[in-house]
């Protein structure tokens, strides 16, 4: 009996460490811009997805894999409080077209939070399911 309940525990164990690892995964720190002018994305072609979505740089769009996932965006800024907002990744953010950024928004994702005036912001992103 003490050996079912010490397999029982390791597996238990195991499944935390797993689900843990999973988690944290898909989080990520860097930089936030906007940008206004709705183009044909790069996921979705001319085909409208709203106003909370942004594009992904070269290194986070990795090969075009995050094209349709849904990211939480938390800004650090003390101005909005930590806020934070779910996007759909549509787009690329191609730094041989000048993106300096790891995630682009689009204006009224990032005024969510940031104040427009900043430009830029640090943030952590985190995979999420689409609303």
């Amino acid at each position: 009996m003490a050996a079912v309940n010490n397999m029982s525990s390791m597996l238990m164990v195991m499944a935390v460490v797993v689900l843990w690892t999973a988690s944290t995964a898909t989080a990520a720190s860097g930089v936030a811009t906007f940008y206004e002018q709705y183009t044909p994305s790069a996921c979705y072609g001319n085909r409208d997805m709203g106003n909370m979505v942004a594009a992904a740089s070269d290194s986070f769009r990795n090969n075009g894999a995050v094209c349709g996932r849904c990211y939480r965006v938390r800004s650090g800024n003390p101005c909005k409080g930590g806020s934070s907002v779910v996007v759909k990744i549509m787009d690329e953010c191609a730094s041989s077209d000048g993106c300096q950024s790891t995630i682009d928004l689009f204006k009224q994702a990032f005024a969510k939070i940031a104040n427009l005036d900043a430009c830029e912001v640090k943030v952590d992103l985190n995979s999420e399911g689409c609303p």
